[in-house]
Formats: structure tokens, C-alpha cells, sequence
């Protein structure tokens, strides 16, 4: 299993999640876990996902989620789980 952390932060519109997890699973990409919230009209989600079958380079997938959420006015990041891990410790 390799994972990694999804980050998706926007104006809320209709279809992000549909748009996002369609790319994922058009990939092979499994979804692990899952969290979104709506807070004054701004959506955040976060999401574990297994890119173990991931088809391509890992660096195709940052730059397909980042071109993805230029389109739908959003901003997405994508870190693998130990830079994730690394990054965020005290």
C-alpha cells in the first residue's frame, strides 16, 4: 500500500467531489478514508487514498489533480503520506 493525502480547498460548486473521485477511480486509485466540510460557502476535503495501482508516475498524478482543480477554481494538493507525516510533526 502506498499512501497518499489529497487536499482540495474552494469555493463550494457543485460536483467537486464527483470530478475528483472520478479521476481517482479512472486511475485505480482507492479512496481509504474521506473528510469534507462546507464552512461559509468554502468546501475542504481531505482525503487517504492507496496509489499501490496507480498507471502512471507519481508526479503525472500532482500534476493532473493540480490542472483538475485549476478548472474547477480550486486548489489541490497531493503528498505522499511520509512527506505528509514528516512536514506536520512537532
Amino acid at each position: 500500500m502506498k499512501k497518499t493525502v489529497i487536499t482540495v480547498v474552494g469555493k463550494d460548486s457543485v460536483g467537486i467531489i464527483a470530478k475528483v473521485c472520478t479521476y481517482l477511480a479512472n486511475h485505480q486509485i482507492n479512496i481509504l478514508n474521506i473528510s469534507q466540510t462546507i464552512v461559509d460557502g468554502f468546501f475542504n476535503m481531505m482525503m487517504i487514498v492507496d496509489v499501490a495501482m496507480y498507471d502512471k508516475e507519481f508526479g503525472n498524478l500532482v500534476d493532473d489533480l493540480e490542472s483538475l482543480g485549476e478548472d474547477m477554481g480550486c486548489i489541490i494538493k497531493v503528498q505522499r503520506e511520509d512527506i505528509f507525516d514528516s512536514m506536520h510533526r512537532l
